[in-house]
């Protein structure tokens, strides 16, 4: 069972509430109201389209199969002929390839050589597996087991001349191209990919390669986010580290607002005196809001600037990675023109202690596997502070806490959230 809600009152030391917080559910309600799919539509190679939004159904303009044919190797028949007790003799009088049907009517008492995928020649319904007669010359014998119609493909079943092969609104993947292959399609409709602009804010932060001093930090996230940007299927503009000076971040702002669908800033977007990023989105912008009852992640902001969105990430490297999976990966898949932008959760059993204050919804990092029965289980990666980027570099999935939740025992089941690139 789930670890039971333990709801202690604000203020109390083994509480984590913050009123000023909102919940995680109603950032991405605001998030999402405020996001607007792109339009703009591109014709694009089959190949070039893989990780692409489809931008309007794509109708087959075959019938799949194109013509009746066999399931498996076997021997055509006309289903009336399979003997309803004992056995049956049948006339072998030729054999169908694939890509080479068999000419001519096949009667009543006869049956065909078949290979899988060929054509189902005429006066046939029925093919019986190669294993399961008995050959004696070109004559044929079949058992009682066998059933009328079986092993056959039927022209059209999977798809019909102007049945929806791919809808609108899907992100393509190989199944999706073979498909499209399969019709006959060279290029597919998809929708342009977002621009997103980021950076990352902060006279601590050195690029790598850098030389750092006492109290200097290389600047991971900026690599982070581009390695999610880029799953993401998104056109990335990195502007690089922009430091603690109000004119160069208002610069930085203009600029990104200026080419790019949505910005993302690393650090710097909380309520500090340094936080120069807050007072410029509130020249330039709009703040929807600057907290979420989330842990890690709570300083979180979104708003909007110029005609793009904006979303200021913690500064903590596991926060960046949290917050973009909850809540900026699925404003992108909805503004990438996807139709379906939830999250794939599951309950498991956990094998590890969890802990937690109660106060907010809390993402710690687990691992996902199958135990010795076969069953998925979760285990914690251990130590959950929000600077330990290690722990996000071996975990493939979030455990997931509610606001209320004390923690979990051992055999407690556990909501969990794969990783995308784990699914």
């Amino acid at each position: 069972m789930v670890n039971p809600a333990n709801v202690l009152p604000a203020g109390d030391p083994n509480c984590d509430t913050d009123p000023e917080s909102i919940s995680a559910t109603e950032a991405n309600r605001r998030i999402l109201d405020q996001v607007t799919p792109v339009t703009q539509v591109e014709t694009i190679a089959l190949r070039s389209a893989l990780g692409r939004v489809i931008a309007q159904d794509v109708k087959s303009r075959v019938s799949v199969p194109n013509h009746t044919n066999s399931a498996m190797d076997g021997y055509a028949l006309s289903g009336a002929d399979l003997p309803a007790s004992g056995s049956r003799e049948l006339k072998l009088v030729g054999t169908a390839f694939a890509g080479e049907p068999h000419e001519g009517a096949v009667a009543r008492g006869e049956c065909v050589r078949i290979m899988t995928g060929a054509v189902m020649p005429e006066g046939t319904d029925t093919v019986v597996m190669q294993e399961r007669v008995a050959l004696d010359g070109d004559r044929v014998v079949v058992g009682d087991r066998e059933k009328a119609g079986a092993n056959v493909r039927q022209a059209g079943e999977d798809l019909a001349v102007g049945d929806v092969a791919i809808a609108g609104g899907t992100r393509v993947g190989p199944s999706h191209l073979g498909l499209a292959a399969s019709l006959g399609f060279s290029e597919l409709p998809v929708f342009r990919r977002p621009r997103v602009a980021f950076f990352s804010n902060g006279d601590e932060l050195r690029s790598v390669g850098e030389v750092i001093g006492t109290g200097e930090l290389y600047d991971s996230n900026r690599y982070t986010l581009y390695a999610m940007l880029t799953e993401a299927g998104v056109d990335i503009i990195d502007l690089g580290i922009v430091r603690d000076d109000p004119a160069a971040i208002r610069r930085a702002f203009e600029e990104a607002a200026a080419c790019a669908d949505m910005v993302i800033t690393s650090a710097g977007a909380s309520v500090g005196d340094a936080d120069f990023v807050r007072d410029t989105l509130g020249e330039l912008g709009v703040a929807t809001f600057w907290k979420v009852a989330i842990k890690p992640g709570r300083p979180l902001s979104f708003g909007s600037v110029g005609d793009a969105l904006f979303f200021g990430l913690p500064g903590n490297p596991v926060a960046v990675m949290v917050t973009f999976e909850l809540f900026v990966r699925p404003a992108l898949r909805r503004m990438s023109g996807e139709r379906d932008v939830t999250h794939l959760r599951m309950m498991v059993p956990t094998l590890t202690q969890l802990k937690k204050r109660p106060g907010r919804m809390e993402y710690q990092r687990g691992i996902l596997s199958l135990d010795e029965r076969g069953r998925t289980v979760v285990r914690s990666t251990g130590q959950q502070g929000s600077g330990i980027l290690h722990s996000m570099s071996v975990a493939n999935c979030y455990i997931i806490l509610d606001d209320d939740s004390t923690g979990a025992s051992p055999g407690d089941l556990v909501e969990v959230q794969p990783f995308a690139s784990a699914i």
